[in-house]
Order: structure tokens, then sequence, then C-alpha cells
């Protein structure tokens, strides 16, 4: 099995080198990922500046783009053969909820599905990266069990790791999405010269869902596996808004 690895903390994080440690007890492993921090790029793709790719000693890809970038080049010219599976992570730091919507590593699990490959997202809650490191042996065991099942067309699995040591787990649960929302996140100041910026990022947040939501299963030491997919259609209003007949 060839399995592609990626992330978006930068081609240097000790969350990728465990995940690509784990997936070299499963498979071939190739790793393609960004040569910086991509965090909170989301999907997006770089259109307005060329792409550059340079090959390291240990075979690794680093590229000057986002995750998303990092796959559409990693299938589409850097490898040889097209991968059978692709893992994205292990981020450092949670991507539950809402957070789905931003993470560069979610997003590259999600440009995989949508080119018809199976893909898995990996994040750790914690926030030291380096306990990663305690968690290679169930991340193999967990991503073993995933392989043998397979997976539905256009969907991915996104998995969060408590932080708590491995021994400590209490198992883990299938969850859905919970909602987070931000406070206090923009600040607004003026740099030395007097000129006003804007800062987006730390504050506050404040969850919600049930017991079946994903931050909920990592708050009480499991760890989360949702099932995410590309179609946003809300089905359930289709109807509602077809009888607002509207028209131009």
């Amino acid at each position: 099995m060839r399995i592609l690895v990626t992330n978006d903390d930068g081609y240097l994080a000790t969350g990728m080198q465990v995940l690509a440690e784990a997936a070299a007890e499963l498979g071939e492993v190739q790793v393609v990922a960004p040569d910086r921090e991509q965090s909170a790029t989301s999907h997006s793709l770089t259109l307005h500046h060329p792409l550059r790719a340079r090959q390291m000693e240990t075979g690794m890809f680093v590229v000057d783009g986002t995750p998303t970038d990092c796959v559409v080049l990693a299938i589409g010219e850097l490898l040889s053969e097209r991968p059978d599976f692709v893992l994205s992570g292990v981020n450092h730091g949670q991507n539950l909820g809402d957070d789905v919507l931003y993470s560069g590593t979610v997003a590259a699990a999600m440009e995989a599905t949508i080119l018809g490959i199976p893909a898995v997202a990996v994040s750790y809650t914690g926030a030291d990266d380096r306990d990663t490191r305690l968690w290679k042996d169930a991340l193999v065991a967990l991503l073993r069990q995933v392989l043998r099942e397979g997976f539905p067309r256009d969907t991915l699995l996104n998995v969060n790791l408590p932080a708590i040591p491995p021994e400590q787990l209490a198992g883990v649960r299938v969850t859905r999405l919970g909602r987070r929302a931000y406070m206090g996140s923009l600040t607004r100041a003026r740099d030395p010269s007097g000129r006003e910026y804007f800062w987006i990022g730390g504050g506050e947040s404040r969850w919600w869902g049930g017991e079946d939501s994903d931050f909920e299963a990592v708050r009480a030491g499991y760890v989360s596996v949702t099932p995410l997919h590309l179609d946003l259609t809300n089905y359930r209003l289709l109807d509602s808004i077809r009888s607002w007949d509207l028209a131009l």
C-alpha cells in the first residue's frame, strides 16, 4: 500500500514525523509537506505565483505552498505512483467542530477525497506537540483498522487525540461535529509608528453540542473519529426553499 503523508504545520513538525513513522508500519510512505506553518489556510490553492518543490535527502518533498497545494502536486506531478491512502497531520492543536472549516490539516485530507483517494486527518489536542510521540503505537492500531474497513465515496475521517497519555485513554468514539464560538479573538492596536493594525487569534472559545459531539468525546478522554463528507447541501431545507418560488 502506498501512503502519502502531509500536514499544515510544516515539514519539520514532530507530529508529522510521528504520523509518517506510524504509516510506515502499514505501507510504503512518501511525504510531501509545506515548507512552513500553514495553519488556518483552509482549502486554499496558490494561483497567483508559481510553486516550487524540492526533494530532501530523506526523499521528502518540501513545497512552498499550502497543504492543498501539497496534495495536488504530490498526486499530479511529484509521486511516481498514485497513493492508495492519504494521511494529514498529526496537527499540533485540535481540529474539532467548526475548526474543520479553517483547518489546513483537514483541507489536505479533503483534497485527497475530492481526487478519489481515501484520507484521514489527525490532530492532537494537547499543548506540547512532542507528546505526539507517545501516540505512535495507538495510531498504528487505529489506522490499521481504518484501512481494513475502507471508506464510502466522498468521505474522510477527522480524528482528534485527547491531551492525555495513551495508557489513560477511555476508548474511541465515533462522533459528530460540535460547535464553537470565538470571543475576544480580534485585537485592534497601533504599531510603534502609530499605524493601526488588527490581529486575529487568541481569545476564548465556547463549545456546545450533544453527548455524541467530538469535543465532548475528547474532553471525556476518548479519541474522536468524525466522518466528514464533501456535500454541504442542507437536504432538509430543499423543499422548503423551493416553496419560496424564487424567480428573477
